[in-house]
């Protein structure tokens, strides 16, 4: 014999709850970076650390922008620009997940859709260009294809594969141009 299974309809009210949950935590961590935002200013001077922790809590706020550009440029010409950029990419990259985890949670909402199951084949089809193209991009555009990425069910280390790959490299022309600029300016000396 087989055990009863769960109605549909009571089986999608299991599965819309944790989603819920998701949503609501994403968005509490998004207002909580706007109120903190001097706060998160003081940890420049923590050198590479500093430089993760702003880029990623910069990143992690849904939809509102962040000034997450700012330090990897002027500490390019204090330290060491290479390793500025790549631990602004790692924060940057991590602080995207809000963005993913935000997109599965809403996927029950747009699941039933015409437009989602057009965007899916969009993410299936292009997927890793358009990641890589957006991550370059200093725009807030980047939360859109992050939770596109989640509701759609994008694996998460490709995900994160290419955010990483062009977070990166945006990251490396800002702290190399900040480390060339600077210096010639006159505003600090070169690492």
């Amino acid at each position: 014999m087989t055990a009863p299974q769960t109605p549909p309809k009571e089986a999608k009210q299991v599965r819309v709850w944790p989603r819920v949950l998701g949503m609501v935590l994403v968005l509490a961590l998004s207002v909580l970076i706007l109120l903190y935002q001097d706060t998160l200013r003081e940890m420049a001077p923590y050198g590479y650390a500093g430089v993760f922790f702003i880029t990623l809590v910069a990143n992690a706020s849904v939809i509102l922008p962040l000034p997450g550009l700012v330090l990897p440029f002027a500490l390019g010409a204090v330290l060491h620009p290479f390793w500025v950029a790549m631990a602004a990419a790692a924060g940057a990259t991590l602080g995207e997940l809000s963005g993913y985890v935000l997109g599965l949670s809403g996927q029950a909402f747009v699941e039933d859709y015409r437009i989602y199951r057009r965007l899916k084949t969009l993410m299936e089809r292009y997927g890793p260009w358009v990641i890589l193209a957006t991550a370059l991009l200093p725009l807030p555009l980047f939360d859109f294809v992050g939770i596109l990425a989640g509701a759609t069910r994008w694996p998460l280390w490709r995900f994160l594969f290419w955010v990483f790959l062009g977070k990166a490299i945006k990251m490396l022309v800002v702290t190399y141009f900040g480390g060339l600029l600077l210096p010639w300016l006159g505003v600090v000396s070169p690492y």
